[in-house]
């Protein structure tokens, strides 16, 4: 109430939010602070030329988002507050150290469904692509601006379709700049996978963007996530073009098939990674030549193995 009666007043914000903040690590406090969210993205919205205040709101806002997925509480935040996010992005899109740290925020907001659609419909697609651009070098703004992406594309809505196809030149930028680090490839490689299910691809980008998924397969095969999702994408690829099946058999090192291979071999235990590895089998072998290459290079073995281990999948 302190806080609503002086929106105008700088500091009565700011006292406000550092007052917030102190009940944190009081867990009787939490359901409270979960009713503030509103009343903190306001404060920063009326007074985004204040950096400071915009850092403490933002860090108190992850507190609380933080807690609550602890807690499996999913937080709906509706279109006023997703609003107030996009125009502080909008407003400090040149400070990467709080960009940085905004697009966390983003991205846990994310996670939930309703939160998601809220932010697609304040039309944060345009702003996330070009803070990816601009940031292409910044691993933590890339794993959870392509997180969102991700949060969004996989939404039902086909609103977005021509901005979302927009997206593919930069996330594809973003996997080959962070390859090696399985973090951003990982969040990359479940955009492209979004990407592609919603048919944001050109026949120009299939062959390219089945090689760019191989390498991160090929690059994390510890991360098994990464795995399923690279696989998952490379299926969407593959029911769009038979050109990303023969990108997957002439891969550049012309281990594909083996690649895959290996991939189950080392996730023997994860029945999403065969799952996803079934699905994309299943996807090439609808092509006759593809099918003939597939049986000389011995696949019926590995799926008699992949039925054998989950029998009652």
């Amino acid at each position: 109430e302190f806080m609503q009666a002086s929106w105008d007043v700088e500091e009565v914000q700011a006292k406000g939010i550092q007052h917030l903040a102190s009940f944190v690590k009081d867990k009787s406090a939490f359901p409270y602070l979960l009713s503030c969210t509103e009343v903190i993205t306001l404060a920063m919205k009326t007074h985004t030329d204040s950096l400071d205040l915009q850092v403490e709101g933002c860090t108190l806002l992850l507190e609380i988002l933080s807690q609550a997925l602890e807690q499996g509480v999913m937080m709906a935040l509706d279109e006023s507050v997703a609003s107030c996010l996009l125009h502080t992005v909008r407003k400090h899109s040149e400070n990467e150290e709080f960009l940085s740290m905004l697009c966390t925020l983003l991205m846990m907001v994310a996670a939930s469904e309703v939160a998601a659609e809220n932010l697609r419909k304040v039309g944060i697609i345009p702003d996330l692509l070009s803070i990816l651009r601009r940031f292409l070098h910044n691993d933590k703004i890339c794993s959870s601006c392509c997180a969102v992406l991700w949060s969004l594309a996989v939404s039902e809505n086909n609103a977005d379709q021509a901005v979302l196809a927009s997206a593919l030149p930069v996330t594809s930028a973003v996997l080959q700049k962070h390859l090696q680090d399985g973090v951003v490839a990982e969040a990359a490689c479940s955009a492209l996978w979004a990407l592609a299910l919603r048919g944001c691809l050109t026949d120009s980008d299939y062959e390219p963007t089945a090689a760019l998924l191989l390498d991160a397969l090929r690059k994390n095969p510890e991360r098994a996530v990464l795995v399923k999702n690279g696989c998952l994408a490379l299926a969407s690829l593959v029911r769009l073009s038979e050109t990303a099946a023969f990108a997957i058999l002439l891969d550049s090192e012309g281990r594909g098939i083996e690649l895959l291979k290996d991939e189950y071999h080392l996730h023997l235990d994860e029945p999403g990674v065969a799952e996803a590895l079934c699905l994309l089998m299943n996807e090439m072998v609808q092509y006759d030549e593809v099918m003939l290459d597939m049986r000389s290079q011995k696949m019926e073995k590995l799926l008699s193995k992949i039925k054998l281990q989950f029998p009652f999948s």
